[in-house]
């Protein structure tokens, strides 16, 4: 796992098209915004499992997902 700080402001580039900006601090809570091809699912973890549960034919599965195995 890659850890890096961020001020309000500052962003994150992950590949060649996704782009994370922090767009506030406050407290224990840090809002970003995320700039992604449409083509790209953005889902808060809770989220992103959920749907990996409901619909497993059409999310990545767990054993195929880094995101997932690392996650769980």
């Amino acid at each position: 796992m890659l850890v890096l700080s961020r001020k309000v402001g500052e962003r994150l580039v992950i590949g060649p098209n996704i782009v994370l900006t922090v767009l506030e601090i406050r407290g224990n809570v840090v809002k970003l915004g995320c700039e992604a091809p449409l083509s790209v699912s953005i889902h808060r973890e809770e989220v992103a499992r959920r749907l990996n549960d409901q619909f497993p034919d059409e999310s990545p599965r767990r054993s195929e997902s880094p995101y997932f195995s690392e996650c769980a």
